[in-house]
């Protein structure tokens, strides 16, 4: 592995419910290299998205610390961690929460207001984004008007418009049918390769896993090296 880009050591989730804490995982310490593509698997409900958030600067660590660099993230103050993942972090999500009553062009814009370009910038920008995941020609389409398929590569195209060096993602595929799932898995993996990303998955499809550069599954609080062969709660076999 190159040299570690994200470091988190001694990472601790716990949840208060009523008297009683809820402990997701406890010590978990974590290195991402520089440029890897990193799966992280594991059964529902194991703490895989709640570790994808700590890492995305989501939500806070209740013990432990993350670090970019050099740069420690988990004391940042509410509005330096906003900037800082507006900057640092490109996120795909499951859903992919593109806003309706927009446009795809205005949605992938939407991360460049945020920061302060200009309109014009950010409209630039964002058609070149669009054009490299195949959809320019749909920029003035909303998302209603668009495939599911579509939807998710204009959510790609938003979490890669302000140049982010690391790019998270949670169960990226989990909504789509398996041939849109590939074409999906494809254009991560090439986007990985050609904006230089340090990249981390969280999948339920260990096909997909098998095909980052490292997968780590999460049980029983701790991280275990490889996947662990499973099964889909539909009973398809290749998933955990």
């Amino acid at each position: 592995m190159s040299e570690p880009y994200i470091r988190a050591r001694d990472l601790t989730k716990t949840y208060r419910s009523g008297e009683a804490e809820l402990v997701v995982f406890s010590g978990i310490s974590l290195d991402v290299g520089a440029g890897e593509m990193l799966a992280l698997v594991g059964e529902s409900g194991a703490g895989k998205s709640t570790l994808l958030h700590l890492l995305g600067g989501l939500d806070r660590p209740s013990g432990g610390t993350i670090h970019y660099g050099s740069r420690e993230i988990s004391g940042l103050a509410p509005p330096e961690q906003s900037d800082f993942r507006n900057r640092e972090i490109g996120f795909v999500w499951q859903i992919h929460y593109l806003l309706p009553e927009f446009t795809a062009q205005e949605n992938v814009m939407m991360p460049l207001l945020i920061r302060g370009r200009q309109k014009a910038e950010a409209a630039a920008e964002s058609l070149m984004r669009l054009d490299e995941v195949g959809l320019r020609a749909r920029a003035s389409h909303r998302a209603g008007e668009l495939s599911g398929g579509e939807q998710q590569r204009v959510a790609l195209a938003r979490a890669l418009v302000g140049s982010p060096n690391v790019l998270l993602a949670d169960e990226p595929t989990g909504n789509l049918d398996f041939r849109t799932g590939e074409m999906i898995f494809e254009l991560l993996e090439e986007l990985h390769r050609t904006h230089r990303l340090t990249s981390v998955f969280v999948t339920h499809n260990l096909a997909f896993a098998r095909r980052c550069d490292r997968a780590l599954t999460l049980e029983k609080g701790g991280l275990v090296p490889g996947v662990q062969q499973g099964s889909h709660p539909g009973g398809e076999p290749g998933y955990l």
